[in-house]
C-alpha cells in the first residue's frame, strides 16, 4: 500500500462566485504582513489578504495562480478557505511561478 501525500482541502471563493476547490500540497497568499506559505497540518490561522496572487500547488504538483483583492484566509483542521472580494480567472502556469 503506497503512502499518501499529505494534502489539505482548499476552497477559493470570490464575492460573486466560487473560484477553485480541491486538494493541495501548498498555497501561498499575499497576507497583510507579507507573503505567507501554508502547508498541510499548519497551525490554525486567520489573516487578512491584500491585493496580490494566490498560488495553489495541487496534489499532482500543478500550479494554479489567481489574482485577488481584499479578503481573508482561514486555516483549521487541514482546511484552507480563501475568501476575497475580487478574483481574476486562473492565470497561466508561467505567471504562477
Amino acid at each position: 500500500m503506497a503512502a499518501e501525500k499529505t494534502t489539505m482541502q482548499v476552497t477559493i471563493v470570490a464575492s460573486d462566485r466560487p473560484v477553485w476547490s480541491g486538494l493541495a500540497a501548498s498555497v501561498t497568499v499575499p497576507a497583510s504582513e507579507g507573503g505567507m506559505g501554508i502547508l498541510p497540518n499548519h497551525e490554525p490561522v486567520l489573516v487578512v489578504v491584500n491585493s496580490g496572487q494566490v498560488v495553489v500547488t495541487d496534489a499532482e504538483g500543478a500550479r494554479h495562480g489567481f489574482n485577488v483583492e481584499d479578503g481573508f484566509v482561514a486555516f483549521d483542521s487541514n482546511k484552507l478557505t480563501v475568501a476575497v472580494e475580487h478574483c481574476s480567472d486562473e492565470v497561466s502556469a508561467e505567471q504562477a511561478a
